[in-house]
Order: C-alpha cells, then sequence, then structure tokens
C-alpha cells in the first residue's frame, strides 16, 4: 500500500487502437502528475462485427486488459477515478451490454464519451497547457478524429469524424498499389475535411494530439538529434512532416518498426495518420505544427480540478505553470517578490539607457526567471547552476515554448561566462550572438539582485538609482543590518560589472523603521 498522506487520480481510457490507465498524484496546488501509465495495444476496433457490435472475442480482451489494471489499482489509495470509453464503444450496437459487464464484475461506471465531449475535452487540455490564444486541434484515435477551432482561448467550432488511423487502414484494397492506397486514403481524407467549411484558410497553429502526433514528433527530434528532452508544445513545419511522410510511407513495414521515435504499434497506421495531418495541415494553411502532450485524459482532469471556474481553464497557464514549480522545488516566495521589486526599477534603467537594446518584452522573460532561480539548490547547492539549467530545460513548462525556456533556463541558471558557454552551446544554432549576449547580461542582472536578498529577510525597503557612462551608483536603504547583503552582491557584482561594461559603487544606509526603534 502506498503511504498514507498522498492523494491519488486513477483514469481508465478506453480507446479504438490503445486502453491505457493512468494514476496520479494531486499536488498541493491542486495540479495532477502522472506517477503511472500502462498501455495494452488492445485494438478493439479490429473486433467490431457486421453488424457493428462488439465481438466475443474483442469482449474477452477488454475485459481481460481491464483485470489486468485492477490489479494495479489495488497498489493506490485513489480518491476520484474515471472509466471511459471513446469511439468503437460509442459505435458499438451493444454498447449497454458492455456497460453492464463492466458494471458487474468491476463494479465501475463506464461512462461513453459522446463526439462532442471527447473533441470538447481535447480543446480543454490544450488551452489549460499552453500559450495559444488561438488554434485548431486535431485529436487521431484508432476510430475516429476530433478536431476543434477555438479563438481567444474560447470553443467556437468542433467535430468528430468516423474515421481514425485504424480505420484508414482498413481502406486498403489489394488490388491498388501502395501508391493507389494512399491516392484512395487521401481523397477519402480531403472529402471528409472539405464537408467542414470552418476548416479551411484559418492561418493559425495545428495542434496535434494523441499517439500518432506524438510519434511524428519523435521521429523529428531523433532524426535532428534535438538536444532538448520533453516533447510539449515542440513545432514543426510542412516541410518536415512531408519529410517524415516521404521517408516513411517508402520503407518496408519490418524497416517501420525499426525507426527511432516510432512505437513497434504504431508501424502499420503511422503513414496514412502523418497523411492526416499534412492533409488538414494545408487545408487550414497552418502557420506551424504544435505537439500537446496533454489530450483527452488531461481534459477531463481539468473539468474536474477547475470545476469551480467558469470558463474552466486557468486565467494564465504560464503563471499557474511557474506557481507549481515555486512550491514542487520550495522556492521562497517573499523573497521572489523582493527581488521582482529589485529589479524591475534597475531593468528599466538599463532600457532607458539603450543597454544590449533591451526592451519591456524582455521583462516578461526575465520575471518568468526570478520566479525560478537558482531552483536547482533543491537538489545539491553546490552544483546548483547545472541542476537549475538541466531541470528547467528539461521540463515541461506549460505556456512557454521551447526557445522561451531554454532563456528562461540560461538566466534562472546564470553562474558566469564561462558557465552560460557551456549550457548554451547545445543550443547556439537557437540563437543571435546579440540574443546570447543579452541574456548573459539579465542572468548577471538577476545573480546580482538575488544577492541583494541573500538573507531572504526583505531588508532593502528603497533604493537610489543612477546611471553614468562609466558607472552605475546604487544608495540601498536598510530596515535592518545589512552586512550579510552587502558581503554576498560585493562577491557577486563583479559578473555584473563585466557584462554590463561599467563599474557598479554600492553604498547600504541602514535606517531602521520606527516601530522597531522602540
Amino acid at each position: 500500500m502506498e503511504e498514507q498522506g498522498r492523494r491519488f487520480t486513477a483514469l481508465i481510457d478506453i480507446g479504438s487502437n490503445s486502453m491505457r490507465l493512468v494514476i496520479y498524484q494531486q499536488e498541493k496546488s491542486g495540479r495532477l502528475y502522472e506517477v503511472e501509465n500502462v498501455k495494452a495495444v488492445a485494438r478493439l476496433s479490429n473486433y467490431l462485427d457486421e453488424e457493428n457490435n462488439l465481438s466475443k472475442a474483442g469482449i474477452d480482451v477488454m475485459i481481460k486488459t481491464l483485470s489486468n489494471f485492477d490489479e494495479i489499482l489495488e497498489i493506490y489509495p485513489y480518491q476520484h477515478f474515471v472509466c471511459m470509453a471513446t469511439a468503437t464503444i460509442r459505435q458499438a450496437n451493444n454498447q449497454a451490454d458492455l456497460i453492464k459487464r463492466v458494471k458487474d464484475i468491476f463494479d465501475w461506471e463506464m461512462v461513453v464519451l459522446t463526439e462532442d465531449e471527447e473533441a470538447y475535452y481535447g480543446y480543454l487540455a490544450v488551452v489549460n497547457t499552453t500559450a495559444i490564444d488561438e488554434g485548431i486541434t486535431v485529436d487521431m484515435g484508432g476510430g475516429s478524429t476530433e478536431v476543434t477551432y477555438f479563438k481567444n482561448r474560447d470553443l467556437v467550432h468542433s467535430h468528430s469524424f468516423n474515421f481514425g488511423a485504424l480505420t484508414l487502414k482498413t481502406l486498403h484494397d489489394d488490388q491498388f498499389s501502395e501508391t493507389g492506397n494512399l491516392a484512395k486514403v487521401q481523397e477519402f481524407i480531403k472529402e471528409n475535411f472539405d464537408s467542414i467549411p470552418w476548416l479551411a484558410d484559418r492561418h493559425v497553429p495545428l495542434i496535434g494530439i494523441g499517439g500518432s502526433a506524438r510519434n511524428l514528433a519523435q521521429i523529428d527530434q531523433n532524426e535532428k538529434s534535438y538536444p532538448m528532452a520533453g516533447l510539449h508544445q515542440y513545432e514543426m513545419n510542412i516541410d518536415d512532416i512531408n519529410r517524415i511522410f516521404n521517408d516513411l510511407k517508402s520503407m518496408s513495414l519490418k524497416r517501420r518498426e525499426k525507426v527511432e521515435g516510432l512505437s513497434k504499434d504504431r508501424a502499420d497506421i503511422i503513414v496514412p495518420a502523418i497523411l492526416t495531418f499534412k492533409m488538414l495541415y494545408e487545408t487550414i494553411h497552418a502557420d506551424q505544427f504544435i505537439l500537446s502532450q496533454n489530450g483527452l485524459r488531461d481534459g477531463i482532469n481539468y473539468q474536474w480540478i477547475l470545476a469551480d471556474l467558469d470558463p474552466p481553464y486557468f486565467p494564465n497557464v504560464i503563471e499557474e505553470s511557474l506557481a507549481e514549480l515555486v512550491a514542487r522545488y520550495d522556492l521562497n516566495v517573499p523573497q521572489i517578490t523582493q527581488v521582482h521589486f529589485l529589479t524591475r526599477q534597475l531593468f528599466n534603467e538599463l532600457i532607458k539607457n539603450k543597454t544590449h537594446d533591451l526592451t519591456t518584452e524582455d521583462w516578461v522573460s526575465l520575471a518568468h526567471a526570478i520566479d525560478v532561480y537558482d531552483l536547482g539548490h533543491y537538489i545539491d547547492t553546490e552544483a546548483s547552476p547545472q541542476h537549475t539549467f538541466y531541470l528547467l530545460v528539461n521540463q515541461t513548462i506549460d505556456g512557454l515554448s521551447h526557445l522561451e525556456k531554454l532563456k528562461v533556463a540560461l538566466m534562472s541558471s546564470y553562474k558566469n561566462k564561462v558557465t552560460f558557454k557551456q549550457f548554451v552551446k547545445p543550443y547556439k544554432s537557437w540563437l543571435t550572438k546579440k540574443e546570447r549576449k543579452k541574456l548573459q547580461l539579465l542572468g548577471a542582472l538577476l545573480k546580482f539582485t538575488y544577492s541583494l536578498d541573500a538573507t531572504k529577510r526583505q531588508i532593502i525597503k528603497d533604493y537610489e538609482l543612477k546611471v553614468k557612462r562609466k558607472k552605475v551608483q546604487l544608495k540601498f536603504y536598510c530596515t535592518k543590518n545589512p552586512s550579510a547583503e552587502r558581503y554576498q552582491v560585493e562577491k557577486q557584482k563583479k559578473h555584473f560589472e563585466k557584462v554590463l561594461k561599467k563599474k557598479i559603487e554600492l553604498e547600504f544606509i541602514e535606517t531602521p523603521m520606527q516601530s522597531e526603534t522602540l
């Protein structure tokens, strides 16, 4: 039995291609993260007979898989549980009997999602885990494909097509060549997409959800030796999609099964799936393809977690995600607030002096970096910069693109020029020389301002700043003895001076508050 006090949520997803059991642990913030994800490739859609009933063999596969899941569930003291099914069970004429069997055997209420619900939950996951304001989502399962269009984060249109990756595979006709079969599939997909007027010419991002989209992104990352871990919010363009599609369609199934990033169980269905993404990209005239690691299951969880919000999505995805990191790594919130105060005026003065062409937009990235500065000390104080950079660059920060995440990681982990160059080396092509210099400056500024609250007492209540041609003069007014802060900032200011190319003069004035002198 798991240790007491930990809160778990369990969700079973009975899909057309695969079945999954996912166990989540609920954090203090209320958000969920996966602790267990068990997948079984059941391919239930292959067991729909001529009368559109799930056959006895299909029922046996489903019940056996659910029995395995039930054994795993015994380990976790879960407080919330959902068992839901999608296209194949929805399409099965013996759906009522299937629901009854699950109830009789496991005492679970199997919820069969409608087409609209399945589309809605995919959309809800995307708007709660990305900062995309307008886009089209596509969630391709084994037996259906859901698309939605949202604007200003609100759902505008949705549609569920009654074809999926497995369905398209069944269109294969032995009398045609492989090329002929693909042409047949392409015509079928085009007819379906053309039947939905609101899809045409949107010129917005296409957000891919589900296993086929995930495999597409994984293949692209492997081919490019992508240096950053994580798939969520990974970006591709039509050239990337075309390259992978053309490569895979020319391969034998045996060879395709060995492609890095492609799950062996998807090797026989990945080509029509990618063809679907390619055609939808062209139909909407997308400006990019973005992978969302979050989909249907996450949308269901957000509906539950955010039940008190109307609409049920976070007001600011990035702030929510950063707040979660602050809580997870036990960062000091009063210190973060103090450093925001100390950094903002200095930053504004640097803008006034046209230092490194800083702009007000740079403050947004710097503010994010302030929130998670030096979080690597949670693991080890001595190697904190290395841990900080690795943790930030290789974990998902909802709402931040991979490039934005890199910038935050470089600023939050700044130690000196040497370590900065080490950290940025694999990503050098991502940033111009000018951008790298700017990030060094902001990283050094952040290291400098954090040292001004070295003891986490927030003793600096005000300061004066003068920027001259060759030097910067700073006068700090402190409510308590600032000797510890003075020591730390004198020790750290050399890094800031080097990138600023100005001498920094510091003065600390102790002015105890009236209440403290009584």
